[in-house]
């Protein structure tokens, strides 16, 4: 049975070595600068930056869903963005990602929130299958960065 919690400070380890995981599967390890501290500083405290769902079964690691909140000023609300969610190759294709997006969902409603928003590679067509079934629309837009330092 699948299992999802709200990550602790005790959790920093698996959190990074979930992130590095997602990062090796998109060949983006390059791109993390994160490491335990600042995960431990910016997560966890009196003004944390994110959150962390950590998915388990039978007590292991299965996975893990991140996000940040938002506010939209065209829905007057806040919005939680949700910024990976990755499962275990062992534990895929047991729910773990239905139950991370659930729990992901209870947490947005919790917080009076009215949306969650996410981003999906356009050719990741199992994810975009996944998202569907669950209910989401998923739209075609291009994401720009720019780097300010």
């Amino acid at each position: 049975m699948v299992t999802v919690r709200e990550a602790t400070l005790q959790d920093v380890d698996v959190v990074y070595d979930l992130i590095m995981a997602i990062a090796r599967h998109h060949g983006q390890e390059q791109y993390v600068v994160t490491d335990k501290n600042e995960l431990k500083r910016s997560g966890f405290g009196q003004s944390e930056k994110y959150g962390v769902l950590l998915a388990e079964i039978d007590g292991k690691s299965a996975g893990y869903a991140s996000y940040t909140w938002n506010y939209s000023i065209w829905l007057g609300s806040l919005y939680m963005n949700i910024d990976d969610v990755f499962v275990w190759e062992e534990f895929r294709g047991k729910k773990v990602g239905e139950a991370l997006m659930m729990k992901a969902r209870d947490v947005c409603k919790s917080h009076g929130a009215m949306r969650l928003k996410w981003e999906v590679e356009q050719d990741n067509h199992q994810a975009i299958k996944f998202y569907e079934r669950l209910g989401a629309e998923v739209d075609v837009k291009g994401v720009c960065r720019w780097g300010v330092n």
